[in-house]
């Protein structure tokens, strides 16, 4: 179940990138804090509008930290605060400017599905770490 202390990140549950990414995070969230929605999801969707973030937005990952919208490079910087063990340092490059930041990140973004694939239906999560994923949008 989440809470409001836990982190959130949506992701494009038909990416190959994200869902590796995805699989990434949570091998490497030790404390178990943060909770994933596809952005497809009916969770995932429901969180676009708390948030006033356009339901077609799928160009980047979303990290939602104390209530605050991380997107792009900034989500990602943010993202490896929470991750073990030497993830945190990564967030030095916080100090690299947006613009810059995001021009690569965004060449990934807009790559994705032609370097790493797409699925056809969302990712299921396995049975294991299903308890970290936000499935009900009622749980929002």
């Amino acid at each position: 179940m989440w809470d409001k202390d836990h982190k959130i990140l949506l992701f494009d549950g038909v990416c190959n990138l994200c869902n590796s990414t995805v699989n990434f995070v949570i091998n490497r969230d030790r404390k178990k804090q943060i909770r994933y929605a596809a952005i497809q999801s009916p969770a995932g969707k429901k969180l676009l509008m708390k948030y006033n973030i356009s339901p077609n937005y799928l160009s980047s990952l979303i990290f939602i930290d104390q209530e605050k919208v991380f997107l792009n490079s900034s989500g990602a910087l943010r993202l490896c605060l929470y991750l073990k063990p030497l993830w945190p340092l990564m967030y030095v490059f916080i100090i690299v400017p947006p613009m810059l930041r995001n021009a690569i990140y965004n060449i990934i973004a807009n790559n994705r599905y032609k370097w790493f694939g797409k699925l056809e239906t969302c990712m299921v999560p396995s049975t294991q770490v299903q308890s970290l994923f936000i499935t009900n949008e009622n749980e929002i």
